[in-house]
């Protein structure tokens, strides 16, 4: 849960801590955690007027090379430092780590003398978006959950290997195996237990269908909060894997014989006192404004798709048959379809949609999926196609999603219903990104076509 204390509180808490400093982080465009240790003098002055943080971190790619074509942050603009924020809501102990404490930022920009969110920062963007829904009286509620395949490499391993035949921890197509979660039982009571006490309650954790697998399902909580504790999540996993020899991958699909690894996000809309996802009368106890909602989604699926397949590797996840939706499709209880309507009671009525990869940005993902969903409300769309039953039953006729993220990026870049929701400079700079990482691939030699040419 957020730290609810007040500003002094946590202060004080920090400064009577026994470790040296001061844990202090970003997502970047990526979703990767970027950060550094702050001295306790440090932190104190952060606490009152922020800190520099240099923007790089949104000017470069998961491997420190920089954009050539990004306008907000890059070399002409000389990479300066931005204003970091910190949440002091996040404050976090980190068990492996001695105790340190842990802050997530906003990054922030002054416009004509008037401080306002950096358009870059994801976690922004959702707040962007979440200010909206607060607009409209609802407040979003999320959990997300996780597929990863889990090595036995280290970093140097992994680097001598140069990148190739990664060593599950155990072999086989074991699903819910209690025997297979037992071969690293140090490492999986681990994750349990220390996220945990990190504030990244798991509610489920088990093996799922391919070597090494696992599947985490996070505690519900509201969208913000589901953000952060998506992206610690897997930020904790690696870290705590590393104690034991183990490399967790969020890669979408690292080995075309085995299923992808998703990244499914569960939703509701709560007024503050129910959920108003939830109508005993509705159709499949479904209200009206679930319907808008869902009907959002499907019609937006593909405006906002490089946010659920945000890279190269996260279409080859994308295969018809093999577990990922690739249809705007929906349904009942029905794992087959893009958004799975779950029909409960007045408290667990929800959506998951399960198109997006365990490669997201957590806070990017939610963002355009609580855009998608409140666009529905906004314009009251109607669900007008019926649900699909069985396997993809009655997605007969239903255009599949592109097989590329050149394809998505441009349909996203030409998108009204993303800039409204997201903001023009966000939609330039991630298309900008988009862009840059297909050609990164279209540069690349793989080992396919050293195969087979």
């Amino acid at each position: 849960m957020p730290d609810v204390r007040s500003e002094k509180a946590i202060v004080a808490d920090v400064l009577k801590s026994p470790t040296p400093g001061v844990k202090v982080a970003v997502a970047d465009i990526d979703g990767i955690l970027r950060g550094k240790v702050l001295h306790k003098d440090k932190f104190v002055s952060a606490v009152e007027g922020g800190f520099g943080f240099c923007d790089v971190v949104y000017g470069w790619d998961m491997h420190d090379q920089c954009y050539d074509n990004t306008t907000v942050t890059g070399w002409h603009k000389g990479y300066p430092d931005a204003l970091a924020r910190l949440d002091l809501s996040t404050h976090r102990k980190v068990p492996w780590d001695g105790g340190i404490d842990f802050f997530l930022g906003n990054f922030v920009r002054t416009v004509k003398g008037r401080e306002e969110p950096f358009p870059l920062d994801g976690r922004q963007v959702l707040k962007r978006v979440l200010a909206r829904a607060a607009k409209s009286g609802v407040q979003p509620m999320c959990s997300l959950e996780f597929e990863f395949f889990n090595f036995a490499e280290t970093p140097q391993s992994w680097a001598a290997k140069k990148g190739v035949a990664p060593e599950p921890i155990t072999p086989g197509m074991f699903g819910y195996s209690l025997l297979r979660a037992g071969h690293a039982r140090d490492y999986f009571n681990a994750l349990f237990t220390e996220l945990a006490a990190f504030g990244v309650p798991i509610e489920g954790l088990h093996t799922e269908t391919g070597p090494g697998v696992y599947e985490a399902a996070i505690v519900y909580s509201d969208a913000l909060e589901a953000g952060d504790r998506a992206l610690l999540f897997k930020a904790g996993a690696k870290e705590i894997g590393a104690r034991f020899g183990i490399m967790p991958s969020f890669m979408a699909k690292w080995n075309q014989h085995f299923p992808g690894c998703s990244g499914h996000v569960h939703q509701s809309l709560s007024d503050g006192k129910r959920n108003v996802f939830h109508d005993p009368k509705g159709r499949a106890g479904m209200s009206k404004l679930f319907e808008s909602y869902l009907a959002g989604q499907v019609d937006a699926l593909m405006q906002f798709a490089p946010m659920y397949w945000p890279t190269v590797n996260s279409y080859k996840r994308l295969v018809d048959g093999f577990w990922a939706p690739v249809k705007p499709t929906w349904g009942i209880d029905n794992r087959t379809a893009s958004f799975r309507v779950i029909a409960g009671s007045p408290k667990s009525t929800r959506l998951e949609t399960r198109c997006p990869g365990a490669d997201i940005n957590p806070y990017l993902a939610v963002a355009a999926l609580v855009a998608a969903g409140l666009h529905g409300v906004e314009k009251n769309l109607k669900l007008t196609a019926p649900p699909i039953t069985g396997t993809n039953v009655g997605a007969e006729n239903i255009p599949r999603a592109p097989r590329s993220l050149a394809a998505t990026t441009e349909i996203f870049r030409r998108s009204q219903v993303a800039r409204d929701w997201l903001g023009d400079e966000f939609v330039e700079h991630f298309a900008a990104t988009r862009d840059w990482e297909w050609r990164q691939w279209q540069d690349g030699v793989t080992d396919w076509e050293l195969k087979r040419y």
